[in-house]
């Protein structure tokens, strides 16, 4: 492009192939605020800093999880083993409250079928994760459609030695972008 020219309208299917194409992976993010509850599908998540270990997770701004991750200050992030895909579909709506077994205490065991624990702060971490992360909420930065909750790593779990190879969006049918 030369600076008398125009830039060319874009491409509307090819920007959605390419953003499709971005490596991405598909984990379950675990929100609490008073009694509710909710875990939910994503895929925008990242490390965004180490000192202190800061993670990031998008949200879309209508969703229940927003909700319960602004008004709870806190949210987990539960890495799935690659053959534990079809689970990520328990959890592309809301979890109804019916869907959420407690013990005696008010502890979450169960959601949507699935067992469930909670950790540091409260926000359930889906049982059958291959590896999982707590955090406390420090930073809330509105993206337009979505809502990015920045939180300080305040619990982890997993195997001792390495994590196995953990669910990306490419190993489902599953697409998002554009």
């Amino acid at each position: 492009m030369t600076a008398d020219r125009a830039p060319e309208p874009l491409d509307d299917r090819r920007r959605r192939r390419v953003l499709w194409a971005l490596p991405t992976g598909l984990y379950v993010v675990g929100s609490r605020a008073g009694d509710r509850r909710n875990l939910m599908t994503a895929n925008l998540v990242v490390q965004v800093a180490t000192h202190p270990k800061l993670l990031a997770v998008a949200v879309d701004r209508d969703a229940v999880t927003a909700e319960l991750v602004t008004a709870g200050g806190c949210f987990s992030v539960s890495l799935l083993a690659r053959e534990d895909r079809a689970v990520v579909r328990r959890f592309v709506k809301p979890v109804a409250e019916g869907e959420v077994e407690t013990d005696g205490e008010g502890r979450a065991t169960a959601m949507a079928g699935e067992a469930v624990t909670e950790e540091v702060t409260g926000a359930p971490v889906l049982g059958r994760s291959a590896a999982w992360l707590d955090c406390t909420v420090r930073h809330r930065l509105d993206l337009g459609s979505h809502l990015l909750f920045v939180g300080e790593v305040v619990g982890v779990g997993g195997p001792d030695g390495d994590v196995p190879p953990v669910l990306r969006m490419e190993d489902t049918r599953m697409s998002y972008g554009g």
